[in-house]
């Protein structure tokens, strides 16, 4: 396919992509866009579909998503500038056909479930740190954070194109996995000391459900929990950041036997 330019940002195609920075434009047009070269070769890698791109310059990458059937266009800085959530963005922009609500393997073991998480860096901290720690795929309320918003991406460092993960309404999902032989634990304030029951690593299946930043985990799933856990706070801050707590307990509920 061969490669065009554009020069002016009222371009059709630059419109397009201009229009995927936020939610509802993502939604109508069943794409979303992954900025720089790095992580449009993580959506690659991880089997996203790429319809069009944009870049500053001819490079390999290009020539790779011109192959995969992508519309690559050439364009000056300022066009760049017009499409990219970054102040300084990297070259290179692609759009991705959005993949439809993902499937949770049902082999897996360990699970997340983010109950209103919706700041979009905790977001893609949790999903990084839950793809590192082992965890096989998350449940997301609907008032969570899009997974597939640009400071969703950067956060995630591709983690968000390799985990699983679907959006539904908690209570009803929780109650299916306790059936299906998951222990879900919530994160509270007020739980069981996590240091004092390192039993729970050794649960065959378990969710962890992190609530949201400032309200925690909301009451209707709170009651579908089987157990509560907390971090100890030894200091004098009163918690901790949601992703920096979800990571630890990650962490914790994967120790080796």
């Amino acid at each position: 396919m061969a490669i065009e330019s554009v020069t002016s940002s009222s371009n059709a195609a630059v419109k397009r992509l201009r229009a995927l920075s936020d939610s509802k434009g993502r939604k109508s047009a069943g794409a979303f866009l992954v900025e720089g070269e790095v992580m449009i070769r993580e959506a690659l890698q991880s089997g996203l579909t790429p319809l069009e791109a944009l870049s500053e310059q001819d490079s390999p990458l290009c020539q790779l998503l011109s192959e995969r059937g992508a519309a690559v266009r050439l364009c000056p800085r300022h066009v760049m500038e017009s499409v990219c959530d970054t102040k300084t963005p990297q070259g290179v922009c692609c759009a991705f056909v959005l993949p439809e609500n993902g499937s949770i393997p049902q082999s897996a073991r360990r699970l997340l479930a983010l109950d209103g998480v919706q700041d979009p860096g905790n977001m893609g901290t949790i999903l990084r740190t839950a793809d590192a720690a082992g965890f096989e795929g998350a449940y997301l309320s609907p008032l969570c954070a899009d997974v597939y918003s640009p400071k969703v991406q950067r956060a995630a460092m591709g983690s968000g194109f390799r985990m699983p993960s679907v959006r539904q309404e908690l209570p009803q999902a929780l109650l299916r996995l306790k059936e299906a032989g998951y222990t879900v634990i919530g994160s509270a304030l007020d739980g069981l000391p996590i240091y004092e029951h390192a039993e729970l690593s050794r649960l065959p299946r378990i969710v962890l459900v992190i609530g949201n930043e400032a309200r925690g985990i909301s009451e209707n799933v709170r009651k579908v929990c089987d157990l509560m856990v907390k971090l100890p706070m030894r200091g004098r801050a009163e918690s901790l950041n949601a992703a920096v707590a979800a990571g630890i307990l990650m962490y914790e509920l994967t120790r080796p036997e």
